[in-house]
């Protein structure tokens, strides 16, 4: 999947989707872990991405696929060693996003001390928003998110409640991994996870962005 940057207008294809667990409190708690002292970061491949319109598929592998709606950084200028007080200049835009957890192969791999890659890395599972300019979201950490399952209500948060604000987040991301132009950070999602069946309808919405909408199938 092919990315436009919304300010430069390049045309990249992504490269690394860095993702950030346990980023709301209210989120850690109800998965019954504790809060992190720094961020806890995880990878998907690229192949994951799907984006508004699409479908998400849910794996032979799993019984039990849950939703996770979370804003999207998408890094225009890359670097490495980036300081909090420049992060968001390198950020080009923002964009609603979804995070799909096989749950039931995550809670495996959590009682045998193994990765999340499998759990979170299926096809289809980071959904992506079109994305707008960095200058048109005045502050990240003030935006009302939402997902709705066929209509129904299932997360409502704020960005404010974010554990690590985005320029914490790229900046420490900038520490591990040089960042390059169209990489993606999915940032964390607030309370209210739940399962996915097949003909559910998610409806991801974030203010002042387009919203994401996506229908889930089972994989044939």
């Amino acid at each position: 999947m092919e990315l436009t940057l919304p300010t430069s207008g390049q045309t990249v294809q992504p490269g690394k989707i860095i993702c950030i667990g346990r980023n709301y409190a209210k989120h850690a708690a109800e998965m019954q872990s504790d809060v992190p002292q720094e961020p806890m970061i995880f990878l998907k491949p690229s192949t994951a991405l799907v984006g508004h319109g699409g479908r998400v598929l849910i794996p032979r592998k799993s019984s039990d696929v849950h939703h996770e709606v979370e804003l999207v950084v998408i890094i225009g200028r890359g670097g490495k060693d980036i300081t909090a007080e420049r992060a968001l200049d390198h950020v080009d835009g923002y964009a609603v996003g979804l995070d799909m957890t096989a749950r039931d192969i995550q809670a495996e791999a959590k009682k045998k001390g193994h990765p999340w890659t499998v759990a979170k890395g299926f096809d289809t599972f980071a959904p992506l928003g079109e994305p707008v300019p960095a200058r048109e979201v005045n502050n990240p950490q003030g935006l009302d998110i939402t997902l709705k399952v066929n209509g129904e209500v299932r997360q409502a948060g704020n960005t404010e409640d974010m554990i690590f604000p985005v320029a914490h987040l790229v900046a420490y991301c900038s520490q591990v991994f040089t960042l390059m132009p169209g990489d993606l950070i999915y940032t964390g999602t607030p309370e209210g996870v739940g399962p996915v069946k097949e003909g559910d309808v998610l409806e991801a919405t974030i203010s002042g962005l387009p919203p994401l909408r996506v229908r889930v199938k089972t994989e044939s």
